[in-house]
């Protein structure tokens, strides 16, 4: 399929309410994009050259289900895990999100998804930062993977 969209990513901290908005357009179907983010997929696209690199990815996509992944951030190796809270497929994905060891609680990851036009609009809202460099940090990552999420995506459809 030719796609007619052009992804533009979008992402934005606010830094007093420790929370992420992202958004990106892709040339795949909502059910496609939902699956990204729910499979083995998320080593693709969950990368941010020079900062973080996913290698491994496993998870239970059900409520109450677990899910962990793995890799190297800042050449160190780091492990990310959490709870899947909602799972409506493929419009709704909510889980929690914690650096293994961090001494700071877990954020709240939620993704929407839309038909919008030939493909699908997904829109992040990660909530719970309790500082400022990190919700920052933060945003830069989900604008670096939404960015390796949508060349993914375009390229396999």
């Amino acid at each position: 399929m030719t796609s007619t969209i052009q992804p533009t990513v979008h992402a934005a901290a606010d830094l007093a309410a420790g929370e992420i908005i992202a958004t990106v357009e892709v040339a795949a179907p909502v059910a496609r994009v939902f699956e990204a983010l729910a499979s083995k997929d998320v080593i693709a696209w969950w990368v941010r050259p020079g900062v973080f690199n996913t290698t491994e990815w496993e998870g239970d996509v059900r409520v109450g289900g677990r899910w962990h992944s793995a890799g190297v951030g800042r050449g160190k190796p780091y492990v990310l895990e959490g709870e899947y809270l909602e799972v409506a497929a493929p419009k709704t994905l909510a889980h929690t999100y914690q650096l293994t060891g961090a001494p700071f609680q877990p954020t709240v990851v939620r993704y929407a998804l839309e038909p919008a036009g030939d493909g699908t609009r997904l829109t992040l809202r990660h909530t719970g930062f309790t500082s400022a460099p990190l919700c920052e940090a933060n945003r830069a990552g989900w604008e670096a993977c939404f960015e390796h999420l949508a060349e993914m995506l375009n390229s396999r459809n």
